[in-house]
């Protein structure tokens, strides 16, 4: 998907860090990482790794089955392939001993869901003179900020999500079901080039903010319900993400209300996302704002999290960085993040990057109350 610059860059930001931590070889599990700096990944169904070191070439070291599309996919030409019937742990053990790292200080990432604790006591047996350096969240942190073409990537997948959103929005009344819903964003996904239809949680809304991950069923949908709409598509594993409320029949005055209170705090919450900003005061507006507007009670979720290339893992969002009142950590150019939000049976959401002039929105669908009887 990337020309080989792209990965230069890359590679250089994961060499700064390995120079920071004195390290000589970054062990690569995390399936995002892999993606991001190979450019090929795959599920663990045998232990796999690919590594860099700070002088000299990187190799990749797989399940043979998987060598060929590895092949195809990665810019690393050292890429070995073992049987099914050799141990994994023994085979990656075996590369790092082949090219002289058997002493060295190996970094890993101690958080990577792949760095399991019986994963990382096999090698030190294996390696019993290296030394592993834990560098817990490199997998996440090299990825924050954004490049313009992965930014580029996400507005493709943006599009996608929006177009998705107006489907939905045209083809929703009464007695259409939530099923129906899913099937509308999931079509569309797939005609316009996303990576599959998985589409999000399409559900009556309830509450504040419990739907949000609310279990799918197949409902029929009355006047006066709403329809919770999240969309995720994916393009080249880079996952943009939108939220609208799709309200059957007509709205009252009381609820168009609270959507413009709710989209006005957001907006200036967008608005207020330029780099060097505390994520916290970012956070706050929304946050602060909904409680003392009396919209919730409680605001005990994040208001917005990290947003780029997902693979398979456990998790379905990357937390990695969050909006929160303890996020202290400064905004960055570049950075992307699902920016969400709900108050009584209300959620709103955009992909957005950090500009210095503010958040810029990716995802384009109009703010506002969908599916309103005309």
């Amino acid at each position: 998907m990337f020309p080989r610059d792209e990965y230069d860059w890359r590679i250089a930001k994961a060499h700064a860090a390995m120079d920071a931590a004195a390290v000589d070889l970054l062990l690569i599990d995390s399936g995002e990482l892999l993606a991001w700096l190979t450019g090929y990944t795959v599920s663990e169904t045998m232990y796999r790794a690919a590594f860099l070191p700070r002088h000299g070439a990187p190799w990749f070291v797989l399940r043979e089955l998987d060598e060929a599309p590895c092949r195809e996919k990665t810019w690393i030409s050292d890429i070995i392939g073992f049987a099914d019937t050799t141990n994994p742990h023994e085979a990656i053990a075996s590369s790092i001993h082949a090219r002289g790292f058997a002493s060295a200080r190996i970094g890993a990432d101690f958080a990577s869901y792949s760095f399991s604790a019986d994963t990382a006591a096999k090698l030190r047996a294996h390696l019993p003179q290296a030394q592993f350096v834990a560098l817990p969240g490199i997998s996440d942190s090299l990825r924050w900020v954004k490049s313009a073409r992965e930014i580029a990537v996400l507005t493709q997948a943006a599009g996608i999500a929006d177009r998705a959103m107006l489907a939905i929005a045209q083809n929703t009344r009464a007695g259409s079901s939530t099923r129906t819903a899913a099937a509308t964003a999931a079509a569309t996904f797939l005609l316009e080039g996303a990576d599959s239809g998985e589409t999000g949680p399409i559900v009556k809304a309830s509450g504040d903010h419990q739907f949000l991950h609310g279990s799918f069923k197949s409902e029929l949908l009355d006047a006066g319900d709403i329809l919770h709409v999240e969309l995720i598509p994916r393009v080249g594993s880079y996952g943009a993400r939108l939220m609208r409320p799709i309200v059957i029949g007509s709205a009252s005055a009381r609820l168009q209300d609270i959507a413009s209170r709710i989209i006005a705090l957001q907006d200036r919450q967008i608005e207020a996302m330029k780099p060097g900003v505390p994520a916290c005061e970012v956070d706050a507006i929304v946050r602060q704002g909904l409680m003392s507007s009396g919209l919730r009670q409680r605001y005990d979720n994040v208001t917005a999290y990290t947003l780029g290339l997902y693979t398979r893992t456990p998790r379905t969002s990357d937390f990695s960085r969050v909006f929160l009142p303890d996020a202290n950590w400064p905004l960055e150019e570049g950075m992307a993040f699902h920016v969400y939000t709900t108050a009584a049976r209300l959620g709103f959401s955009e992909t957005v990057v950090v500009t210095p002039e503010g958040g810029r929105r990716l995802t384009m669908t109009p703010r506002r109350l969908l599916g309103l009887a005309k």
